[in-house]
């Protein structure tokens, strides 16, 4: 079942489509921002972010009248990001697509009390540090809940790449935060020592 756009955004997108200026300035300043916030999540830094986002808003209206109003516009629109921030990357070729899932080693969860010591901000910090394809891919999959299959089409990638991404991107994770967790370990000690 889908959910039926306010009338005021049917309106805005109606405008939009007879190329109203005001309105097309409108629909940008309502969504940039939030849009923004997803072209982060794919982009290696926020220049690329910006140049994302002004690509997929160019996309926008471009391919607007394609909106059917079934759905959520911002859905439809956050879609276009995503798509915009795959194609991005892709004509600069910076996925690493040769990578075989066999080699990839078994990844052990985390424990629970070292993730509960990393702010919010510190672990997409350590995301935004991955690989292009690792961050792509767990971006997609753990934060957008893509499959592995739905990856693999949008990036033009095998579903074992795809696995072999996100599970090289979760050895990245589990480097990382296990090296913050021991640097604050021997904080704490030093302080202890020092008292």
């Amino acid at each position: 079942m889908y959910i039926k756009e306010s009338v005021a955004e049917v309106e805005l997108v109606n405008r939009c489509l007879l190329h109203d200026k005001k309105a097309e300035s409108d629909l940008y300043q309502t969504y940039s921002s939030r849009l923004y916030g997803t072209c982060l999540k794919y982009a290696k830094n926020p220049t690329d972010a910006e140049d994302i986002l002004q690509e997929g808003f160019i996309k926008i209206f471009r391919y607007l009248d394609y909106y059917r109003g079934e759905g959520s516009l911002e859905g439809w629109m956050r879609r276009i990001m995503i798509n915009t921030s795959l194609n991005f990357y892709k004509r600069k070729n910076l996925f690493n697509k040769i990578i075989d899932f066999d080699d990839v080693h078994a990844v052990y969860p985390i424990e629970h009390e070292i993730i509960g010591k990393i702010s919010f901000n510190e672990l997409l910090l350590l995301v935004k540090g991955m690989p292009d394809g690792y961050r792509t891919v767990f971006s997609l999959n753990i934060m957008q809940g893509y499959t592995h299959k739905e990856i693999g089409e949008m990036m033009n990638i095998s579903v074992s790449t795809s696995k072999s991404q996100l599970s090289r991107a979760k050895s990245f994770l589990r480097e990382k935060i296990l090296g913050l967790w021991s640097i604050e370990q021997g904080r704490i000690r030093l302080v202890d020592a020092v008292n």
